[in-house]
């Protein structure tokens, strides 16, 4: 191809090198015409095939089996490519396609976020007006070594950040009732876990996260399910998937999800179902098991191990109390048998020295009562003796205090015209001074009383005549 076609109508075409408004003028195209020019263009400049590689985006699959996706220069997450290019996969290629990586023993699938080295051919596809790869092949090692590649580098990163033994270094709980599930719902990993769970027969409480499993979303869904659950206060955390190519689980070979396991504060077992490689992701959690089931299996395991610890114990300590028992029992019986023998010669004794002091109690109580009966005797003559001498002198100093109140008696005062003044309450009146003007009086004479009030009082005493 030197540079010229033929344009429109049969018209040369100028060279695309040549300037506007060169001799020849500037010949109008229809689309048709210019899409296949630009076609003739794209072909003789991209003769060959050639291969390409980059990150996959936005891949479909057609109903007739034809597959579409942008493959991307690799950029930042969060970050629009910074270039692309279409690629098509025809149903007739897509087939020699799948038989390649099925040679590479299934290990890469094609999907977003991952990056491939696929050949084919470049060219204008007119009736979209894109300029496209035609895909017909690929290079599965290049995916492969890819991911190998960036495992290893972030394995490094995060042993040097002491990273890798983080989770597995925190205590297993002793009894993990509180299960935590990192996700797809309604996925067979999810019906896995669950059906384990619930076949155990223990009360296991489940606290379960939707979470992508695959793709560009996988990182940062996974990285907020396992915080959330952090914050629930769950006593361990599930993450599981079931199995698929090492390209289905590449997500979890991320940097964002190992450093999230890392600083969890609970125990993170790992179920992700790939039996020959082992993830970043079960590199840096507490235990890492092949399958879902078996990451269930080791909750169960855990819980029923503590269980049968617990009735060991509790036998252990049944059989310890029925052996201290039996011995106390024994010594009980033992020392009762001595106790009742001991008691049984005190008792003895006792009873033979109480009979003895009875006898010497009721012989000295004989003689001390014949003692005091004698004494009682004696005093009782005396005092027969004494009785009418005491008698009469108590009857003299009775007449002689009898003829004292007599001669004190104050009706004889008030027979010799004396008389007896007193307030309403009944105080005597000695002096003006018990009384004040206004007091009522009473003064009691022999032949009655006289009821007076007091209009005023004179402290000074009369003269005497």
């Amino acid at each position: 191809m030197d540079g010229a076609g033929y344009g429109p109508a049969g018209v040369t075409e100028p060279s695309l090198f040549d300037e506007p408004g060169a001799p020849g003028g500037s010949p109008t195209w229809t689309v048709a015409e210019l899409a296949a020019h630009l076609g003739r263009v794209v072909a003789g400049a991209f003769p060959a095939d050639l291969w390409v590689e980059g990150q996959i985006r936005n891949l479909s699959r057609a109903p007739n089996g034809h597959v579409y996706f942008q493959l991307t220069e690799p950029a930042e997450a969060g970050q629009p490519p910074r270039s692309q290019l279409a690629v098509t996969l025809l149903a007739p290629e897509k087939q020699h396609v799948n038989e390649q990586l099925k040679r590479a023993g299934g290990a890469v699938r094609m999907d977003d976020g991952i990056e491939v080295r696929i050949r084919g051919r470049i060219r204008w596809y007119g009736p979209r007006g894109v300029l496209q790869l035609r895909m017909h092949g690929i290079d599965p090692a290049f995916t492969i070594g890819r991911l190998h590649a960036d495992r290893e580098r972030i394995l490094a990163t995060l042993a040097t950040e002491g990273l890798l033994d983080a989770n597995a270094s925190l205590a297993f709980p002793l009894v993990p009732l509180r299960i935590g599930l990192v996700t797809s719902r309604r996925s067979a990993a999810h019906a896995d876990v669950l059906s384990e769970l619930e076949a155990s027969g223990y009360s296991f409480i489940v606290r379960d996260v939707d979470a992508r499993t695959q793709g560009d979303e996988c990182g940062p869904s996974v990285t907020r399910a396992l915080h959330r659950l952090a914050a629930d206060g769950v006593d361990v955390i599930l993450l599981v998937r079931g199995g698929g190519a090492r390209t289905d689980l590449a997500a979890f070979d991320s940097e964002l999800i190992a450093r999230a396991i890392a600083a969890m504060p609970v125990p993170v077992l790992t179920g992700i179902g790939h039996e020959v490689d082992r993830s970043i992701a079960d590199e840096v959690a507490h235990r890492a098991h092949k399958t879902p089931t078996a990451a269930a299996a080791d909750v169960v395991r855990a819980l029923r191990t503590f269980l049968d610890r617990v009735d060991r114990r509790a036998v252990s300590v049944h059989r310890a109390g029925s052996s201290v028992a039996t011995v106390a029992r024994s010594r009980l019986d033992r020392r009762s048998i001595r106790l009742g023998r001991a008691a049984g010669v005190v008792l003895t004794r006792r009873s033979t020295q109480l009979d003895s002091a009875a006898s010497r109690t009721a012989r000295s109580a004989t003689r001390q009562l014949a003692t005091a009966a004698a004494t009682l005797d004696r005093h009782a003559g005396t005092v027969a003796r004494r009785a009418p001498a005491h008698l009469a002198r108590a009857e003299r100093a009775l007449d002689g205090v009898e003829a004292r109140l007599h001669a004190h008696d104050p009706q004889r005062a008030l027979a010799r015209g004396w008389s007896i003044t007193t307030t309403s309450d009944g105080r005597l009146v000695r002096s003006p001074a018990d009384v004040s003007s206004g007091t009522a009086i009473t003064t009691r004479t022999a032949a009655g009383t006289i009821a007076s009030t007091v209009t005023s009082t004179d402290p000074r005493p009369e003269a005497t005549p």
